[in-house]
Protein backbone atom coordinates (compact mmCIF):
# COMPACT_ATOMS: atom_id res chain seq x y z
CA UNK A 1 0.00 0.00 0.00
CA UNK A 2 2.95 2.55 0.42
CA UNK A 3 4.48 1.14 -2.88
CA UNK A 4 1.05 2.21 -4.70
CA UNK A 5 0.91 5.46 -2.15
CA UNK A 6 4.67 6.60 -3.39
CA UNK A 7 3.65 5.95 -7.02
CA UNK A 8 -0.19 7.19 -6.65
CA UNK A 9 2.11 10.73 -5.96
CA UNK A 10 4.05 10.66 -8.80
CA UNK A 11 1.43 9.56 -11.67
CA UNK A 12 -0.88 12.66 -10.07
CA UNK A 13 2.22 14.84 -10.90
CA UNK A 14 2.92 13.68 -13.97
CA UNK A 15 -1.14 13.77 -14.72
CA UNK A 16 -1.47 17.00 -14.16
CA UNK A 17 1.59 18.46 -16.15
CA UNK A 18 0.05 16.41 -18.87
CA UNK A 19 -3.47 18.42 -18.61
CA UNK A 20 -1.22 21.20 -19.28
CA UNK A 21 1.54 20.37 -21.67
CA UNK A 22 0.50 17.56 -23.48
CA UNK A 23 2.80 15.80 -25.64
CA UNK A 24 5.87 18.16 -24.37
CA UNK A 25 5.72 16.99 -21.14
CA UNK A 26 8.30 14.01 -21.88
CA UNK A 27 11.04 15.95 -23.48
CA UNK A 28 11.37 17.51 -19.69
CA UNK A 29 11.81 13.65 -18.27
CA UNK A 30 14.87 11.77 -17.76
CA UNK A 31 12.73 8.71 -19.36
CA UNK A 32 11.24 10.91 -22.31
CA UNK A 33 9.72 7.68 -23.87
CA UNK A 34 6.24 8.03 -23.29
CA UNK A 35 5.69 3.94 -24.52
CA UNK A 36 8.41 2.89 -21.44
CA UNK A 37 6.77 5.36 -19.46
CA UNK A 38 3.20 3.84 -19.77
CA UNK A 39 4.95 0.13 -19.39
CA UNK A 40 6.19 1.25 -15.89
CA UNK A 41 3.12 1.68 -14.52
CA UNK A 42 0.69 -0.33 -16.07
CA UNK A 43 3.13 -3.11 -14.57
CA UNK A 44 2.42 -1.57 -11.05
CA UNK A 45 -1.01 -1.80 -11.54
CA UNK A 46 -1.31 -5.18 -12.60
CA UNK A 47 1.29 -6.19 -9.53
CA UNK A 48 -1.33 -4.79 -6.98
CA UNK A 49 -4.51 -5.24 -8.09
CA UNK A 50 -5.49 -8.69 -6.74
CA UNK A 51 -4.58 -7.28 -3.66
CA UNK A 52 -5.40 -3.78 -3.42
CA UNK A 53 -8.51 -3.20 -6.10
CA UNK A 54 -11.25 -2.15 -3.85
CA UNK A 55 -9.12 0.85 -2.17
CA UNK A 56 -9.12 4.54 -3.85
CA UNK A 57 -5.78 4.53 -4.13
CA UNK A 58 -5.93 2.15 -6.86
CA UNK A 59 -9.12 3.57 -8.93
CA UNK A 60 -7.40 6.88 -9.09
CA UNK A 61 -4.23 5.32 -10.13
CA UNK A 62 -6.42 3.59 -13.02
CA UNK A 63 -8.01 6.58 -13.65
CA UNK A 64 -4.77 8.84 -14.08
CA UNK A 65 -3.49 5.91 -16.39
CA UNK A 66 -6.13 5.62 -19.05
CA UNK A 67 -5.94 9.80 -18.66
CA UNK A 68 -2.12 9.99 -20.02
CA UNK A 69 -2.44 6.72 -21.96
CA UNK A 70 -5.94 6.46 -23.19
CA UNK A 71 -6.99 2.70 -23.60
CA UNK A 72 -4.67 0.81 -21.63
CA UNK A 73 -6.99 -0.11 -19.25
CA UNK A 74 -10.65 -1.04 -19.55
CA UNK A 75 -12.82 1.85 -18.00
CA UNK A 76 -14.89 -0.51 -15.53
CA UNK A 77 -10.93 -1.57 -14.22
CA UNK A 78 -11.23 1.96 -12.43
CA UNK A 79 -14.16 0.18 -10.39
CA UNK A 80 -14.05 -2.21 -7.96
CA UNK A 81 -14.26 -5.80 -9.67
CA UNK A 82 -14.45 -8.93 -6.94
CA UNK A 83 -13.05 -12.13 -7.55
CA UNK A 84 -14.81 -15.34 -5.97
CA UNK A 85 -12.46 -16.14 -3.17
CA UNK A 86 -11.88 -20.25 -2.76
CA UNK A 87 -9.38 -22.23 -0.86
CA UNK A 88 -7.26 -24.98 -1.42
CA UNK A 89 -6.72 -26.55 1.46
CA UNK A 90 -6.99 -30.24 1.49
CA UNK A 91 -7.18 -29.99 -2.11
CA UNK A 92 -5.24 -32.76 -4.01
CA UNK A 93 -2.09 -31.67 -5.79
CA UNK A 94 -2.06 -32.71 -9.30
CA UNK A 95 0.86 -31.78 -10.94
CA UNK A 96 2.71 -28.51 -11.00
CA UNK A 97 4.83 -26.36 -13.45
CA UNK A 98 6.48 -22.83 -13.79
CA UNK A 99 3.81 -21.16 -13.49
CA UNK A 100 1.96 -22.68 -10.95
CA UNK A 101 0.27 -25.40 -9.43
CA UNK A 102 -2.94 -27.44 -10.29
CA UNK A 103 -5.41 -28.99 -7.52
CA UNK A 104 -8.53 -30.89 -7.94
CA UNK A 105 -11.51 -28.57 -6.29
CA UNK A 106 -13.76 -31.04 -6.19
CA UNK A 107 -15.42 -33.66 -8.59
CA UNK A 108 -15.88 -31.83 -11.19
CA UNK A 109 -13.78 -29.08 -10.91
CA UNK A 110 -9.83 -28.64 -11.07
CA UNK A 111 -8.22 -25.36 -10.11
CA UNK A 112 -4.69 -24.10 -11.58
CA UNK A 113 -3.04 -21.66 -9.14
CA UNK A 114 -0.42 -19.09 -11.04
CA UNK A 115 1.84 -17.90 -8.77
CA UNK A 116 2.86 -14.66 -7.40
CA UNK A 117 4.46 -13.13 -9.63
CA UNK A 118 2.07 -13.92 -12.59
CA UNK A 119 -0.93 -10.64 -12.97
CA UNK A 120 -4.52 -10.96 -13.93
CA UNK A 121 -3.74 -9.81 -17.64
CA UNK A 122 -1.41 -13.13 -17.38
CA UNK A 123 -4.20 -15.25 -16.57
CA UNK A 124 -6.73 -13.79 -19.37
CA UNK A 125 -4.24 -13.80 -22.02
CA UNK A 126 -3.79 -17.67 -21.39
CA UNK A 127 -7.64 -18.47 -21.00
CA UNK A 128 -7.82 -16.27 -24.85
CA UNK A 129 -4.77 -18.62 -26.13
CA UNK A 130 -6.76 -21.82 -24.99
CA UNK A 131 -10.20 -20.29 -26.80
CA UNK A 132 -7.69 -19.52 -29.98
CA UNK A 133 -6.52 -23.21 -29.72
CA UNK A 134 -9.54 -25.09 -29.20
CA UNK A 135 -10.66 -23.25 -32.25
CA UNK A 136 -7.67 -24.27 -34.25
CA UNK A 137 -8.69 -28.07 -33.56
CA UNK A 138 -6.47 -28.64 -30.29
CA UNK A 139 -8.72 -30.86 -27.56
CA UNK A 140 -8.43 -28.01 -24.91
CA UNK A 141 -9.61 -27.38 -21.27
CA UNK A 142 -11.28 -23.87 -21.42
CA UNK A 143 -11.17 -22.37 -18.11
CA UNK A 144 -15.02 -20.42 -17.40
CA UNK A 145 -13.50 -17.96 -14.30
CA UNK A 146 -11.01 -16.15 -12.63
CA UNK A 147 -10.97 -16.51 -8.83
CA UNK A 148 -8.45 -15.35 -6.37
CA UNK A 149 -6.60 -18.51 -4.03
CA UNK A 150 -5.05 -16.42 -1.18
CA UNK A 151 -2.55 -13.74 -2.66
CA UNK A 152 -2.94 -15.39 -6.13
CA UNK A 153 -4.61 -16.03 -9.56
CA UNK A 154 -6.53 -19.13 -10.43
CA UNK A 155 -8.58 -20.56 -12.92
CA UNK A 156 -11.05 -22.94 -12.93
CA UNK A 157 -11.67 -25.56 -15.22
CA UNK A 158 -14.27 -28.04 -15.55
CA UNK A 159 -12.66 -31.75 -15.62
CA UNK A 160 -15.31 -33.93 -14.73
CA UNK A 161 -13.75 -37.77 -14.03
CA UNK A 162 -10.24 -36.94 -15.37
CA UNK A 163 -7.02 -37.67 -14.27
CA UNK A 164 -3.30 -36.63 -15.98
CA UNK A 165 -1.62 -39.14 -17.20
CA UNK A 166 1.46 -38.59 -15.29
CA UNK A 167 -0.66 -39.87 -12.27
CA UNK A 168 -2.13 -42.81 -14.65
CA UNK A 169 1.05 -43.59 -15.40
CA UNK A 170 2.44 -43.76 -11.96
CA UNK A 171 -0.64 -45.95 -10.79
CA UNK A 172 -0.34 -48.01 -14.19
CA UNK A 173 3.77 -48.10 -15.10
CA UNK A 174 3.11 -51.24 -16.95
CA UNK A 175 0.99 -49.21 -19.38
CA UNK A 176 3.49 -46.60 -19.99
CA UNK A 177 2.87 -47.43 -23.98
CA UNK A 178 -0.65 -46.97 -24.41
CA UNK A 179 -0.63 -43.52 -22.56
CA UNK A 180 2.66 -42.77 -25.19
CA UNK A 181 0.59 -43.80 -27.88
CA UNK A 182 -2.17 -41.08 -26.53
CA UNK A 183 0.64 -38.30 -26.13
CA UNK A 184 1.51 -39.13 -29.43
CA UNK A 185 -1.44 -39.17 -31.67
CA UNK A 186 -1.97 -35.92 -29.73
CA UNK A 187 1.24 -34.55 -30.80
CA UNK A 188 0.42 -35.52 -34.18
CA UNK A 189 -3.03 -33.54 -34.16
CA UNK A 190 -1.45 -30.63 -32.75
CA UNK A 191 1.07 -30.53 -35.54
CA UNK A 192 -0.93 -31.64 -37.82
CA UNK A 193 -2.36 -27.61 -37.70
CA UNK A 194 -0.82 -24.92 -40.14
CA UNK A 195 -1.59 -21.38 -38.59
CA UNK A 196 -0.77 -17.96 -39.95
CA UNK A 197 2.39 -15.77 -40.42
CA UNK A 198 2.60 -13.95 -37.36
CA UNK A 199 0.09 -15.52 -35.53
CA UNK A 200 2.04 -16.77 -32.78
CA UNK A 201 5.68 -16.57 -32.15
CA UNK A 202 8.53 -18.57 -33.30
CA UNK A 203 10.10 -21.57 -31.01
CA UNK A 204 13.52 -20.59 -33.12
CA UNK A 205 13.56 -17.53 -31.06
CA UNK A 206 13.20 -19.05 -27.70
CA UNK A 207 16.01 -22.19 -28.69
CA UNK A 208 18.37 -18.94 -29.65
CA UNK A 209 17.69 -17.68 -26.03
CA UNK A 210 18.61 -20.99 -24.70
CA UNK A 211 21.69 -20.72 -26.47
CA UNK A 212 22.78 -17.44 -25.60
CA UNK A 213 21.30 -17.25 -21.97
CA UNK A 214 24.36 -20.55 -21.11
CA UNK A 215 26.44 -22.18 -23.97
CA UNK A 216 27.93 -18.69 -25.48
CA UNK A 217 29.19 -18.19 -22.25
CA UNK A 218 30.96 -21.24 -22.16
CA UNK A 219 32.59 -21.84 -26.04
CA UNK A 220 31.79 -19.08 -28.80
CA UNK A 221 32.78 -20.47 -31.44
CA UNK A 222 29.84 -23.80 -30.28
CA UNK A 223 27.45 -21.61 -29.47
CA UNK A 224 27.47 -19.99 -33.18
CA UNK A 225 27.49 -23.70 -34.37
CA UNK A 226 24.22 -24.10 -32.64
CA UNK A 227 22.76 -21.04 -33.72
CA UNK A 228 23.41 -21.81 -37.26
CA UNK A 229 21.79 -25.29 -37.25
CA UNK A 230 18.58 -23.22 -35.27
CA UNK A 231 18.52 -21.13 -37.90
CA UNK A 232 18.76 -23.33 -40.46
CA UNK A 233 15.72 -25.08 -39.80
CA UNK A 234 13.48 -25.40 -42.51
CA UNK A 235 10.23 -22.13 -41.97
CA UNK A 236 7.53 -23.70 -41.27
CA UNK A 237 3.92 -22.78 -39.72
CA UNK A 238 3.46 -25.65 -37.69
CA UNK A 239 1.58 -25.00 -34.28
CA UNK A 240 3.39 -26.12 -31.32
CA UNK A 241 2.09 -26.18 -27.67
CA UNK A 242 5.42 -25.37 -26.09
CA UNK A 243 4.71 -26.95 -22.82
CA UNK A 244 4.08 -30.28 -23.91
CA UNK A 245 4.51 -33.29 -21.34
CA UNK A 246 2.01 -35.18 -19.37
CA UNK A 247 1.07 -33.35 -16.01
CA UNK A 248 -0.57 -30.48 -19.18
CA UNK A 249 -3.29 -33.63 -20.19
CA UNK A 250 -6.13 -34.80 -18.62
CA UNK A 251 -7.51 -37.86 -19.91
CA UNK A 252 -11.50 -37.63 -19.28
CA UNK A 253 -13.53 -40.55 -20.56
CA UNK A 254 -10.64 -41.91 -22.55
CA UNK A 255 -10.03 -38.65 -24.21
CA UNK A 256 -6.94 -36.01 -23.63
CA UNK A 257 -7.99 -32.55 -22.83
CA UNK A 258 -4.40 -30.29 -22.76
CA UNK A 259 -3.81 -27.25 -20.39
CA UNK A 260 -0.94 -24.87 -19.64
CA UNK A 261 -1.44 -23.25 -23.57
CA UNK A 262 0.39 -19.69 -22.91
CA UNK A 263 3.31 -21.02 -24.63
CA UNK A 264 1.97 -21.65 -28.08
CA UNK A 265 4.34 -21.25 -30.89
CA UNK A 266 5.05 -22.06 -34.57
CA UNK A 267 7.59 -23.67 -36.08
CA UNK A 268 9.80 -27.29 -36.45
CA UNK A 269 8.47 -29.91 -34.27
CA UNK A 270 11.85 -31.16 -33.66
CA UNK A 271 11.35 -28.10 -31.10
CA UNK A 272 8.47 -29.92 -29.51
CA UNK A 273 10.37 -33.19 -29.58
CA UNK A 274 13.32 -31.31 -27.82
CA UNK A 275 10.71 -30.39 -24.93
CA UNK A 276 9.97 -33.85 -24.11
CA UNK A 277 13.69 -35.32 -24.47
CA UNK A 278 14.36 -32.66 -21.94
CA UNK A 279 11.28 -33.85 -19.06
CA UNK A 280 11.61 -37.41 -19.75
CA UNK A 281 15.52 -38.12 -20.07
CA UNK A 282 17.75 -35.72 -20.25
CA UNK A 283 16.35 -33.66 -17.16
CA UNK A 284 17.51 -36.70 -15.26
CA UNK A 285 20.53 -37.87 -16.15
CA UNK A 286 22.73 -36.56 -13.35
CA UNK A 287 19.81 -36.38 -10.66
CA UNK A 288 16.81 -39.01 -11.69
CA UNK A 289 15.03 -37.50 -8.64
CA UNK A 290 14.35 -34.56 -10.37
CA UNK A 291 12.11 -35.90 -13.25
CA UNK A 292 10.75 -38.31 -11.11
CA UNK A 293 9.73 -35.80 -7.77
CA UNK A 294 7.91 -33.61 -11.03
CA UNK A 295 6.40 -36.39 -12.92
CA UNK A 296 5.33 -38.35 -10.04
CA UNK A 297 7.32 -41.86 -11.48
CA UNK A 298 10.28 -43.45 -12.06
CA UNK A 299 12.90 -42.33 -14.36
CA UNK A 300 13.01 -46.17 -15.89
CA UNK A 301 9.74 -45.27 -16.82
CA UNK A 302 10.24 -41.88 -18.14
CA UNK A 303 12.55 -42.87 -20.33
CA UNK A 304 10.67 -45.80 -21.72
CA UNK A 305 8.16 -43.20 -22.07
CA UNK A 306 9.82 -41.47 -24.20
CA UNK A 307 10.73 -43.96 -26.44
CA UNK A 308 7.29 -45.30 -26.64
CA UNK A 309 6.25 -42.02 -27.57
CA UNK A 310 8.85 -41.57 -30.51
CA UNK A 311 8.19 -44.66 -32.09
CA UNK A 312 4.19 -43.80 -32.33
CA UNK A 313 5.07 -40.51 -33.25
CA UNK A 314 7.27 -40.99 -36.51
CA UNK A 315 5.32 -44.67 -36.83
CA UNK A 316 8.70 -46.44 -37.14
CA UNK A 317 10.34 -48.90 -35.50
CA UNK A 318 13.37 -48.53 -37.83
CA UNK A 319 16.82 -47.92 -35.33
CA UNK A 320 18.60 -45.90 -37.18
CA UNK A 321 15.74 -43.32 -37.83
CA UNK A 322 14.45 -42.88 -34.21
CA UNK A 323 18.68 -42.66 -33.39
CA UNK A 324 18.66 -39.55 -35.19
CA UNK A 325 15.66 -37.71 -33.96
CA UNK A 326 16.70 -38.77 -30.89
CA UNK A 327 19.71 -37.30 -31.16
CA UNK A 328 19.11 -34.33 -32.63
CA UNK A 329 16.91 -33.69 -29.77
CA UNK A 330 19.12 -34.05 -27.21
CA UNK A 331 21.66 -31.68 -28.58
CA UNK A 332 18.98 -29.20 -28.10
CA UNK A 333 18.28 -30.36 -24.84
CA UNK A 334 22.03 -30.30 -23.26
CA UNK A 335 22.01 -26.12 -24.45
CA UNK A 336 18.90 -26.14 -22.32
CA UNK A 337 20.50 -27.98 -19.62
CA UNK A 338 22.99 -25.05 -19.74
CA UNK A 339 21.20 -22.16 -19.78
CA UNK A 340 18.97 -23.83 -17.04
CA UNK A 341 22.10 -23.51 -14.30
CA UNK A 342 22.70 -20.09 -15.84
CA UNK A 343 19.04 -18.68 -14.65
CA UNK A 344 20.69 -19.89 -11.61
CA UNK A 345 23.60 -17.53 -11.67
CA UNK A 346 27.20 -18.19 -11.77
CA UNK A 347 27.61 -21.70 -12.17
CA UNK A 348 29.72 -23.29 -9.26
CA UNK A 349 32.40 -26.02 -9.24
CA UNK A 350 29.94 -29.16 -8.93
CA UNK A 351 28.35 -27.50 -11.99
CA UNK A 352 31.00 -26.66 -13.82
CA UNK A 353 31.98 -30.56 -14.11
CA UNK A 354 28.20 -31.11 -15.51
CA UNK A 355 28.56 -28.09 -18.25
CA UNK A 356 31.75 -29.72 -19.08
CA UNK A 357 29.49 -33.11 -19.85
CA UNK A 358 27.22 -31.12 -21.72
CA UNK A 359 29.77 -29.33 -24.11
CA UNK A 360 31.13 -32.25 -24.81
CA UNK A 361 28.21 -33.97 -26.06
CA UNK A 362 26.89 -31.42 -28.05
CA UNK A 363 30.46 -30.81 -29.77
CA UNK A 364 30.19 -34.71 -30.52
CA UNK A 365 26.70 -34.49 -31.87
CA UNK A 366 26.78 -31.11 -34.16
CA UNK A 367 29.71 -32.83 -35.95
CA UNK A 368 27.73 -35.54 -36.48
CA UNK A 369 25.11 -33.55 -37.96
CA UNK A 370 24.85 -30.65 -40.39
CA UNK A 371 20.63 -30.09 -39.97
CA UNK A 372 18.72 -30.59 -37.05
CA UNK A 373 15.94 -31.31 -39.22
CA UNK A 374 14.22 -34.61 -39.94
CA UNK A 375 12.37 -36.23 -42.22
CA UNK A 376 8.97 -34.59 -43.63
CA UNK A 377 5.30 -36.11 -41.92
CA UNK A 378 2.73 -34.36 -43.03
CA UNK A 379 -0.01 -34.56 -40.55
CA UNK A 380 -1.55 -31.51 -41.53
CA UNK A 381 -5.80 -31.77 -41.87
CA UNK A 382 -8.58 -29.18 -41.36
CA UNK A 383 -11.93 -27.47 -41.68
CA UNK A 384 -11.40 -24.41 -39.90
CA UNK A 385 -15.26 -23.43 -40.60
CA UNK A 386 -16.46 -26.01 -39.51
CA UNK A 387 -14.39 -26.26 -36.15
CA UNK A 388 -15.27 -22.79 -35.77
CA UNK A 389 -18.54 -24.46 -35.88
CA UNK A 390 -18.31 -26.52 -33.28
CA UNK A 391 -16.62 -23.86 -31.23
CA UNK A 392 -19.67 -21.63 -31.59
CA UNK A 393 -21.65 -24.45 -29.74
CA UNK A 394 -19.56 -24.97 -27.08
CA UNK A 395 -19.59 -21.41 -26.62
CA UNK A 396 -23.68 -21.41 -26.05
CA UNK A 397 -23.65 -24.67 -24.45
CA UNK A 398 -21.22 -24.23 -21.32
CA UNK A 399 -22.35 -20.98 -20.78
CA UNK A 400 -25.48 -22.12 -20.35
CA UNK A 401 -24.73 -25.10 -18.68
CA UNK A 402 -22.09 -23.42 -16.15
CA UNK A 403 -25.14 -20.32 -15.22
CA UNK A 404 -27.41 -23.48 -14.56
CA UNK A 405 -25.14 -25.22 -12.66
CA UNK A 406 -23.09 -23.24 -10.50
CA UNK A 407 -25.53 -20.46 -9.68
CA UNK A 408 -28.12 -22.71 -8.54
CA UNK A 409 -24.77 -24.40 -5.96
CA UNK A 410 -23.97 -21.15 -5.13
CA UNK A 411 -19.97 -21.18 -6.35
CA UNK A 412 -19.91 -19.09 -9.19
CA UNK A 413 -22.03 -16.84 -11.20
CA UNK A 414 -21.37 -17.11 -14.87
CA UNK A 415 -24.21 -15.24 -16.67
CA UNK A 416 -24.63 -15.79 -20.24
CA UNK A 417 -22.07 -13.75 -22.53
CA UNK A 418 -23.02 -11.20 -24.70
CA UNK A 419 -21.13 -12.81 -27.84
CA UNK A 420 -23.47 -16.46 -27.39
CA UNK A 421 -25.68 -14.40 -29.68
CA UNK A 422 -22.93 -13.82 -32.18
CA UNK A 423 -22.40 -17.47 -31.46
CA UNK A 424 -26.16 -18.44 -32.39
CA UNK A 425 -26.10 -16.21 -35.15
CA UNK A 426 -22.90 -18.49 -36.65
CA UNK A 427 -24.64 -21.71 -36.06
CA UNK A 428 -27.72 -20.45 -37.45
CA UNK A 429 -25.64 -19.66 -40.70
CA UNK A 430 -23.83 -22.59 -40.69
CA UNK A 431 -27.00 -24.45 -40.41
CA UNK A 432 -28.20 -22.18 -43.84
CA UNK A 433 -25.07 -23.05 -45.97
CA UNK A 434 -24.85 -26.64 -45.31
Amino acid sequence: MLWLADKLANIRSLAQVYSERGEEMWQTLNQSDPKMQCWYYKTIAETVELSLNKTGAFKEFIKHINFIWPGTFDSDKARYKKYKEVSIEGCRLLGCGVKGEVYRYDDELVIKVYNQNNTYRDVEKEIASSRRAFILGIPTAISFGIVSVGECYGAMFELMDSETLSHLISRSPASVESYAKIMAELARTIHGIAVEENEFPSVSQRLLGYVHGGLSHEDETLSQKCVRLIEKLPACNTLLHGDFHTNNVFLQKGEPLLIDMDRLSCGHAIAEIADLCYFYVTLGEDEPSVIENFMGFSYQTAKQFFDFFLRHYLGTDDEAKLREVREKAELLCYVRLINKVYKKGVPEKSERKKIAKHIEKIAALSEKYDSLAFWRIDFRRKTYEKIDFFWCIYSVTRHRYIRQKHTRNRKFFAPLHKKDLASYRKIHRFALAS
